[in-house]
């Protein structure tokens, strides 16, 4: 962490801004329209009676310019909990600056706090600066697993 920004675990009045950040990440991703996160959706999820994912943010100057939104998982082959990154954004003003890094690293560190036995999250194919820095902080990029998704209508029917 720089002096330049501070990470923190979301609070509620941070809801709206980490909205506002899931749909640049969308955009950023062209996946914007599968967005249907709103701040009244969301809330409960981070802060309701049973919280299903966590949420860290860095600010600068005062304002939240990044999010990491995880939960916890189970490996069944080590027999532990794990923690899964599900986004890791930073908006484009403020990229370069170890943000992304340091949000990454801070899970890390409490997924290791936590006695996990695994830290994972999915990258897409074509997010070259993403896979570098990931590499580059030592995580590999598991070649041999796709993920596979049911979800909409599809998952109705189950």
């Amino acid at each position: 962490m720089t002096a330049s920004h501070h990470l923190r675990p979301a609070a509620p009045a941070d809801v709206p801004a980490i909205v506002g950040l899931i749909r640049e990440l969308a955009e950023f991703e062209q996946l914007s329209h599968l967005v249907e996160t709103t701040p009244e959706r969301l809330h409960p999820h981070l802060f309701g009676e049973r919280p299903v994912a966590e949420c860290l943010v860095a600010e600068m100057g005062g304002a939240v310019v990044g999010f990491a939104l995880f939960f916890t998982n189970f490996s069944t082959f080590r027999c532990r909990p794990g923690l899964y990154l599900e986004d890791l954004y930073v908006q484009p003003a403020h990229r370069r600056a170890g943000i992304g890094r340091a949000l990454l690293k801070a899970v890390g560190r409490l997924a290791a706090q936590r006695g996990c036995g695994r830290f994972e999250w999915s990258v897409l194919d074509w997010n070259a600066n993403a896979i570098a820095m990931y590499q580059a902080m030592g995580a590999t990029v598991l070649p041999d697993w796709r993920i596979c998704r049911v979800s909409g209508e599809d998952l109705a029917s189950w």
